[in-house]
């Protein structure tokens, strides 16, 4: 069963868990079926690792990676194929492929649009 890992940074304002949650929330409703968990990557006590044992738990066997980020930084070319790889020894038998960024898209173009005019 394939599911997803959003993985956002984290932030010491524990406010953004809420926001995580909304926006997982909605994707969730636009995705019926689709087991969809998030992770930080600091900051948080929602770790990737739990993540991912959560995923597991729920019977997941492939899981795919969505950083919740809006450029391919460091964390997403070091930091994250470094926790995939520590997932894949603790977990084995489960497949983990990274996504991609939230990056240059029309979409986000239009939500900054709509804040501009806001």
């Amino acid at each position: 069963m394939k599911g997803i890992l959003v993985v956002a940074h984290g932030s010491r304002a524990k406010e953004t868990e809420a926001v995580m949650e909304t926006v997982l929330a909605m994707a969730k409703a636009k995705l019926p079926g689709c087991v969809i968990e998030c992770a930080f990557m600091e900051f948080s006590d929602r770790t990737v690792e739990k993540g991912v044992a959560a995923l597991v738990a729920q019977g997941v066997t492939d899981i795919k990676f969505v950083p919740y980020f809006l450029f391919m930084g460091n964390h997403l070319k070091l930091d994250i194929p470094e926790m995939i790889a520590e997932c894949t020894e603790q977990f084995p038998g489960i497949s983990i492929t990274l996504g991609e960024v939230l990056g240059a898209d029309e979409r986000l173009a239009d939500a900054l649009v709509d804040r501009i005019k806001g």
